[in-house]
């Protein structure tokens, strides 16, 4: 959905409006005088909006409605700061996304809602592991969808720039939501960055991919599971989804393996020793590439462009791996059997910015020194690892970021 990660995650205290919400406020203001400088430039935001809202058919009754009471949320400003899928490590990330709770409560959902996800799958073609790997990774199989105003988790973040215009845009469609009557103004409630309903779907992703899964007449995301789960699957395939091949799983490496593969097809992984560590035979057709989320001694994993679908609903790869592994799991699958690295130390949020910023210099890598490792950063640091002679595994460790600060 393209929405920041982990939407239902909170953080407790707030940050003061301040400065964080009102940058022509002077650093000599007093915080009274500061919350109402910003609560008044908050309200010139509001009203800026109304062209492009009635341009979008949006009615001055509606925008008026929508807005009203409305102020700009302080922690949710906190929230952008903290998103628990790229500042974790993988491993305590899914630890906590396949708890014994949650397996417990998909296991009695899956079995309450069988004959729905079995129509969602064979009319998407998306396995129903997928569908309820995301459908509890993001609400919990619908047991908490959020509790704030959508529109202000929307205003505030449009207001304060976070992430350009991305939030502006997505504003101005929850606007038109309301317009069409599609739920109701006191029912439109989601996470802190706007993503709403059982598989929380942003504003834009819900005009486009949004369906009728219990063909009456609505699509409800919020309290109708048919509609979710169905959305939820046909947002999936609408990115790309390919139906028969698998998202990926975990293999176990032969020994002496030349980690300079990194992308074949299954039957050439197979020739190269690679084994499925559940005991399956791989795929025949299609080809897959070699994940390694905790490093060459870390557990190792065969993912598709499946894989790279589900990223598209949250570009994380523990968000991602969170799905994935809980649908499996759901399905009577094997837990993860490779050993995570926990002995070893994580790098903190300044390393890893350090890590990308040395990266940019010697033109390995090209985007934001955030902090963030994606699939750019793990690209960027296996191609100084070849350069360097060291195992191109990917995975940014202290002995990466010394050997980076050795390399002039």
């Amino acid at each position: 959905m393209r929405q920041p990660l982990s939407p239902l995650r909170r953080l407790s205290g707030a940050l003061l409006l301040g400065l964080s919400l009102a940058a022509a406020v002077a650093i000599s203001a007093s915080p009274v005088q500061a919350q109402e400088a910003s609560q008044a430039g908050f309200q010139r935001f509001v009203q800026g909006l109304w062209p492009e809202a009635k341009a979008r058919g949006v009615s001055r009754a509606t925008f008026d409605a929508a807005f009203r009471g409305v102020e700009p949320d302080a922690k949710i400003v906190a929230l952008t700061r903290k998103q628990s899928e790229f500042v974790r490590p993988i491993w305590d990330y899914i630890d906590g996304a396949i708890s014994a709770q949650r397996l417990k409560r998909g296991r009695d959902m899956a079995a309450e809602w069988a004959k729905t996800l079995a129509a969602v799958e064979r009319t998407y073609g998306v396995p129903r592991a997928v569908v309820l790997g995301v459908w509890g990774i993001e609400t919990n199989f619908g047991s908490f969808t959020g509790s704030i105003y959508t529109i202000r988790a929307l205003a505030t973040l449009a207001y304060t720039g976070y992430r350009g215009d991305f939030f502006r845009g997505e504003l101005l469609t929850a606007l038109q939501i309301l317009e069409h009557d599609h739920v109701d103004r006191s029912k439109m409630l989601g996470s802190w960055a706007g993503a709403m309903g059982q598989t929380q779907f942003m504003p834009s992703s819900f005009m486009k991919y949004a369906v009728d899964g219990n063909r009456d007449g609505v699509r409800d995301i919020w309290a109708s599971v048919p509609d979710a789960l169905a959305s939820t699957a046909n947002y999936l395939r609408q990115q790309g989804w390919e139906p028969g091949l698998p998202w990926g799983f975990e293999v176990q490496l032969p020994k002496g393996f030349d980690f300079r593969h990194a992308k074949l097809n299954f039957a050439q992984w197979r020739n190269l020793g690679l084994r499925r560590v559940d005991g399956k035979a791989m795929p025949q057709a299609g080809e897959a590439s070699l994940f390694l989320p905790g490093g060459a001694s870390g557990p190792a994993f065969l993912v598709t462009r499946n894989y790279d679908v589900i990223k598209t609903y949250n570009s994380s790869d523990a968000y991602a791996m969170g799905v994935a592994h809980l649908g499996d799991r759901l399905m009577g699958g094997l837990p993860i059997q490779g050993a995570w690295p926990k002995d070893q130390p994580m790098l903190d949020k300044d390393q890893r910015q350090e890590v990308q910023e040395r990266l940019a210099r010697l033109g390995f890598y090209e985007g934001d020194a955030d902090g963030k490792f994606g699939s750019k950063t793990r690209e960027a640091v296996r191609n100084f690892q070849l350069r360097r002679g060291l195992v191109p595994d990917g995975y940014a460790d202290y002995a990466v970021l010394r050997e980076l600060r050795a390399t002039r």
